[in-house]
């Protein structure tokens, strides 16, 4: 059964891929085009509780997060952030950065915070078919 920290980003809805330990989500609130949610699936808040097998599949989780959102917003970087203050399950918001603006479907992305600290609180929530477009170009990214 998915915890609560998976169903408050949106799952199944914004599922991009599922893992044996892990899914990753498209974040529904874009802080940066491409902007996901890396959670896993155990019932554990501290990061040091997860399982061995969590640990392990995190290697291809971040190396199939990267590949692909390189073929979206064409990243410079891509940070890792695990805050668990509001939503306590162990997670990763996984916000890929770059120094000039992203258009997607017509839509500027920007990146407020570069290159400093991503600005999250400017993220901003695409209107659905926005959205439902940006969550199928990342999906085939993954593929």
């Amino acid at each position: 059964m998915a915890h609560k920290t998976l169903k408050t980003f949106g799952y199944p809805d914004t599922l991009v891929r599922e893992y044996e330990h892990w899914c990753v989500l498209l974040r529904p609130a874009q802080v940066t085009l491409g902007s996901l949610v890396m959670i896993c699936k155990e019932d554990v808040t501290q990061f040091s509780d997860i399982s061995v097998g969590a640990f392990a599949e995190m290697a291809q989780v971040t190396k199939d997060i990267e590949d692909g959102l390189r073929d979206v917003s064409s990243f410079e970087k891509v940070n890792y952030l695990m805050l668990m203050m509001v939503d306590p399950h162990v997670h990763m918001h996984v916000i890929p950065r770059y120094g000039e603006a992203r258009v997607f479907e017509g839509v500027k992305f920007n990146d407020t915070g570069w290159p400093g600290v991503p600005q999250l609180g400017d993220g901003f929530k695409p209107e659905p078919k926005v959205f439902a477009k940006l969550l199928g170009a990342v999906k085939k990214a993954f593929d």
